[in-house]
């Protein structure tokens, strides 16, 4: 037994719904994006770079913070390296 279709054969006949969810957020996205330009390649750039400039500023804190502590306590932190770097040994012994 097969069954025939019966419905539109061409894309063109198609028909949406327009009232459906889809449909409804569509609408709305087009409608933010008419309203709002400022979704472009500028501004993405802009946020990048102002991330990349706070990541070098977090890792230059950081790295003035760990500079302080191996000159106040060498022997602390060469212990603390040599047993990470045990383990990170035995790991990739594995």
């Amino acid at each position: 037994m097969t069954e025939t279709y019966t419905g539109p054969t061409n894309v063109e006949d198609i028909e949406d719904d327009a009232d459906s969810a889809a449909a409804t957020l569509d609408r709305q996205a087009e409608e933010i994006l008419a309203e709002d330009r400022s979704f472009g390649v500028r501004p993405l750039r802009q946020a990048i770079r102002e991330d990349a400039l706070h990541a070098r500023d977090w890792g230059r804190t950081r790295t003035g913070r760990l500079r302080h502590a191996v000159e106040e306590n060498p022997v602390r932190a060469s212990l603390y390296a040599l047993g990470i770097g045990v383990v990170i040994g035995l790991l990739a012994a594995r």
